[in-house]
C-alpha cells in the first residue's frame, strides 16, 4: 500500500488567508523541492510519519472539525496528496491546499480552494513560479498569495498582477513576512496600488511562540 509521509497533523485556529480565525485540521506533508529564504517550516523538509490515506483521513475525522487544510512543505511533492486531497472533499470536508505554485495544480480536486504562493523576489525563488497554474484557479474559491520582504517585493506584485490580471482569476492576499517590513508600510501600498490586495497578516504568530510548531 503507497503511503504518505506526515510530518504533522494537528487541530488549531487558521492563522492566514480568507478563513482566519476559524478551528482547522492542518496536515502537514513533508517535504519540498523549493528553499525560500523565509521559510518558517524548515522542519517539514525531512523526516516524518508513513501514513495511508486511510490513516490520515481516519485522524482528521477524529477532531471533529469539518475545514480541513492540506499543507507542507510543498504537498504536492508527494504524488499521493492528489488522491488524499480527492477522499477528503469527497467525504464532505471544506478543503483548502496550501502550494507554493512551483508544482501544477492542474489535477487538484475541483471542490479545493487553492491557496497559491507566487513566489517575491526576496524568496530566491521566483523564478519557480509556474505560470499556467494561473489558468487552472476558479475566482469564485481560489486565493494567490504573496509573501514581501521589502520595496522590490512590492513593486514585483504589482507588475504580476497587472501582466496576469490576477484580480480576474483569485482574491488577492499581500502578506508581510513577519518581522522584516513594517506592517504601515504594505497597508499603505495596498491603498496607493489601487489593486484589490487584501492584506493578511499570520494571526497565530501573534497568538503563540512565532516558532512553535504544531499551532
Amino acid at each position: 500500500m503507497k503511503k504518505l509521509q506526515i510530518t504533522e497533523i494537528f487541530h488549531s485556529l487558521q492563522g492566514e488567508a480568507t478563513q482566519a480565525g476559524r478551528p482547522t485540521v492542518f496536515v502537514r506533508l513533508t517535504g519540498c523541492p523549493l528553499r525560500c529564504t523565509y521559510c518558517d517550516t524548515e522542519y517539514a523538509f525531512h523526516g516524518g510519519t508513513s501514513m495511508s490515506v486511510e490513516e490520515v483521513v481516519e485522524r482528521v475525522t477524529s477532531y471533529d472539525c469539518n475545514l480541513v487544510e492540506v499543507t507542507g512543505g510543498e504537498p504536492l511533492s508527494q504524488p499521493l496528496a492528489f488522491e488524499l486531497l480527492r477522499v477528503l472533499a469527497e467525504k464532505g470536508f471544506e478543503l483548502m491546499l496550501e502550494t507554493s505554485g512551483a508544482l501544477s495544480i492542474e489535477q487538484v480536486h475541483a471542490k479545493v480552494k487553492v491557496i497559491m504562493d507566487i513566489k517575491t523576489p526576496s524568496s530566491g525563488e521566483s523564478h519557480r513560479n509556474l505560470w499556467d497554474n494561473i489558468q487552472h484557479l476558479q475566482k469564485e474559491k481560489d486565493e494567490i498569495k504573496f509573501v514581501v520582504s521589502d520595496q522590490k517585493d512590492l513593486e514585483y506584485c504589482d507588475e504580476i498582477v497587472r501582466k496576469h490580471q490576477l484580480q480576474e482569476k483569485a482574491t488577492l492576499l499581500l502578506s508581510p513576512n513577519f518581522g522584516k517590513i513594517d506592517h504601515q508600510k504594505v497597508a499603505s501600498w495596498i491603498l496607493q496600488s489601487k489593486i484589490p490586495y487584501r492584506m493578511q497578516l499570520q494571526m497565530h504568530k501573534y497568538i503563540w511562540d512565532p516558532q512553535a510548531r504544531g499551532v
